[in-house]
């Protein structure tokens, strides 16, 4: 019942932050709240390492999606 009140607690917190970021940080807070859980009652622990690497990973992944973006766009322009 901890680790469930742990693990909203975190949602809570990762909602302040942007939407790519909030994102990233639900999605690895229930997946690590859920792994730390069954690895040895740790939730709590799982749903803040959890929610640190979706951030980190959501940020990866928008910054690739920018880049690629940009890229697209040279291209475009270098073809007229």
């Amino acid at each position: 019942m901890k680790s469930l009140a742990a693990i909203a607690a975190v949602l809570l917190i990762c909602g302040v932050t942007s939407a790519a970021n909030a994102k990233g940080c639900i999605k690895g807070a229930v997946v690590g709240g859920v792994a730390g859980h069954y690895a040895g009652h740790h939730g709590v622990l799982g749903a803040a390492a959890g929610c640190l690497y979706g951030r980190h990973h959501a940020k990866e992944r928008q910054e690739q999606e920018r880049r690629q973006q940009q890229q697209s766009q040279v291209n475009g322009q270098g073809k007229l």
